[in-house]
């Protein structure tokens, strides 16, 4: 063992890495998605989930206008969603009419719930802590789905 840079550490234990998407409404109109590796669950009683957010991120100005957000995880057919999601800014494109993404409304906001995914987690923020060049967005979970027919997770590998 010994003392090296953060990066080469990283590298280390970064990948596989369980990932996520994020649903959030866009300051004027329509829905955002954001592909996440950064969540947690933070509580069981009530239940809670935490995804940080990068400041410089289109997400974050979502966030901050409107304060819900689906946390989905995705089921293996929405692979190429993720990394479409991961890869350009909801700014610039509706990302669920660039992918064909069908979704159903959810019961909170009506943010969308991608019909593909595994699960989802309508959240509602309830706090915020600024962690350096993120948010850490806390939204307690008012709705939850499940698809049964879907299985099983996307992991980020190394390639």
């Amino acid at each position: 063992m010994k003392i090296t840079e953060l990066s080469t550490a990283y590298a280390k234990v970064h990948l596989p890495a369980k990932i996520a998407l994020v649903a959030t409404q866009k300051p004027d109109n329509g829905y955002n998605l954001i592909t996440v590796e950064w969540f947690m669950r933070t509580s069981i009683q009530p239940p809670m989930f935490a995804i940080s957010i990068g400041h410089n991120r289109f997400t974050h100005e979502c966030l901050e206008e409107h304060r819900f957000f689906n946390l989905i995880f995705p089921s293996v057919e929405m692979k190429q969603l993720c990394a479409f999601s991961g890869s350009n800014s909801g700014k610039d494109v509706d990302k669920f009419a660039e992918t064909d993404t069908k979704y159903i409304p959810g019961k909170l906001n009506k943010l969308p719930i991608p019909t593909e995914a595994l699960a989802a987690f309508e959240c509602e923020v309830t706090s915020q802590i600024r962690s350096g060049d993120h948010t850490i967005y806390i939204g307690e979970v008012k709705y939850s789905w499940v698809n049964a027919a879907k299985e099983p997770l996307i992991y980020q590998r190394k390639v």
